[in-house]
């Protein structure tokens, strides 16, 4: 439905910057000084949303992400909701969505079973053809996440996520996204797999290369996703990640011609090409 004015009302969505420590010295200061990588994942050139660019695992809210019996640990929804600036439904499934998506397009999953007082952790194999039915039953709609976590006895780590961004896509732009970005660590025992089929390219990255890269033309990405990789590379660490002091305001990027084209202004000021039409964060 078109918001007042004739541009598009935007969906909200959530997006994951999946963060471990660097291997082999990739990222600055080398393994030993604590340094990181984040995932980026490059969409395939047929999809209708920023074909060829490089995102974090994320996409839309839907529906059943609001689900009040979804097994859950860490703040709950209403400190979400706080942290967020939304109401606890919407902050609900922000964070369920948050989840669900990494999984079904990585296949890592933010949960875990219930922590018990002198019972180890059991590391999740979600690479397994069981897993692998579930992942794919939550693409197509089939199944639920609160009944694939419900029926295999596993909760939610809401604690294993960090808040980080909320962009808008401008309203030039005929689809457009409300986005809240969060932070999360790789689960112990878990990697990355390349599935589905929205990405042909699956990558550890160190974020201080990332723009670049964007502006030697080698990566392209919309520019809420060039604009958090300097956010980390000035955090430099996991624990400089841990502690960032982020307040979660929505930013709608300005749109201007700036010497004869039609460039996206960000929070910092730096200009960015506008986005093809139909793009967004």
């Amino acid at each position: 439905m078109p918001e007042q004015g004739g541009a598009a009302r935007p969906r909200p969505a959530a997006t994951v910057m999946l963060l471990r420590p660097a291997r082999g010295g990739a990222a600055r200061g080398g393994p030993g000084e604590g340094s990181m990588e984040v995932l980026l994942m490059r969409r395939v050139r047929s999809m209708g949303f920023a074909p060829g660019a490089y995102v974090f695992p994320g996409g839309g809210v839907d529906a059943r992400d609001a689900d009040g019996g979804l097994p859950w640990t860490g703040p709950s929804p209403q400190e979400w909701a706080r942290t967020l600036g939304t109401d606890v439904r919407m902050a609900r499934a922000l964070v369920c969505a948050a989840v669900r998506e990494t999984f079904e397009e990585t296949g890592v999953l933010l949960a875990s079973e219930p922590e018990r007082a002198g019972e180890p952790a059991i590391t999740l194999d979600t690479a397994s053809e069981e897993w692998e039915r579930d992942r794919l039953g939550l693409i197509d709609r089939s199944r639920s996440f609160t009944g694939v976590l419900s029926r295999r006895g596993l909760v939610l780590r809401s604690e294993w996520l960090r808040a980080w961004s909320r962009w808008i896509t401008p309203r030039a732009q005929p689809r457009r996204y409300d986005t809240w970005f969060f932070a999360a660590e790789l689960p112990p025992g878990q990697a990355p797999r390349d599935v589905g089929g929205e990405a042909d390219l699956t990558a550890w990255t160190d974020p201080s290369l990332v723009a670049p890269e964007w502006e030697a033309g080698r990566m392209p990405m919309l520019p809420p996703t060039v604009v958090t990789c300097a956010e980390l590379a000035e955090c430099r660490t996991l624990e400089g990640v841990r502690k960032a002091r982020r307040d979660i305001v929505p930013f709608e990027p300005d749109v201007r011609e700036v010497n004869g084209r039609i460039r996206v202004v960000a929070p910092d000021g730096v200009e960015y090409p506008l986005p093809d039409p139909g793009a967004a964060p």
